[in-house]
Parts: structure tokens; C-alpha cells; sequence
């Protein structure tokens, strides 16, 4: 099989600019895209109806919560300013 180096790839998108014109080589790009991502679906077997959601996991709603899987594994604790403890004297800052 030839090798397509960047040169023949050059060649070839000049080629298609000239052919399709610039204005419609994205809308040539998408349509292609597409059309091979059907061809590509209909070899392994998959189809639009099938949940784009689902994955080895099962549904959003099927997975389990964080909390399910490990029930130790408690909420994230907010700290907001500076803790002190009793034994330590307050700072200059504080009234």
C-alpha cells in the first residue's frame, strides 16, 4: 500500500477547495463524517435507538452513589477561616 505523505494531502485539499469550493467544504466534511460514522455503526451493530447514557456501569440512575460504595467515605468537610484551639493564646487580629 503507497504511503500518503503530507504532500499528496496538500494536493488532495487543494484539489477539493478548487472542486467543492471553500464555502461548502465544511458542510462536505460533516456530511462525510457522518456518513461513515453510520457505516461504522451499522458494521458493529449499533443503532441510534440504542441509551448513549448506558456504559459498562449501567444508566445515571442505576449507578451507584459514593456513599453506597464505600459508607465511610463521608461528605467533604468546608472549613471557612482560621481554627484555633483552646490552649493556643488568640492573636493580635483578634478582638
Amino acid at each position: 500500500m503507497p504511503d500518503i505523505g503530507p504532500l499528496e494531502l496538500v494536493v488532495v485539499l487543494i484539489i477539493a477547495i478548487v472542486v467543492v469550493g471553500p464555502k461548502k467544504l465544511p458542510q462536505l466534511g460533516r456530511s462525510l463524517g457522518s456518513g461513515m460514522r453510520e457505516f461504522k455503526d451499522s458494521v458493529t451493530g449499533k443503532s441510534k435507538d440504542d441509551d448513549e447514557d448506558s456504559d459498562a456501569f449501567g444508566t445515571p440512575a442505576q449507578r451507584p452513589t459514593p456513599a453506597e460504595l464505600d459508607p465511610t467515605a463521608a461528605a467533604p468537610e468546608v472549613v471557612t477561616g482560621e481554627t484555633r484551639r483552646e490552649d493556643q493564646p488568640a492573636s493580635h487580629h483578634d478582638s
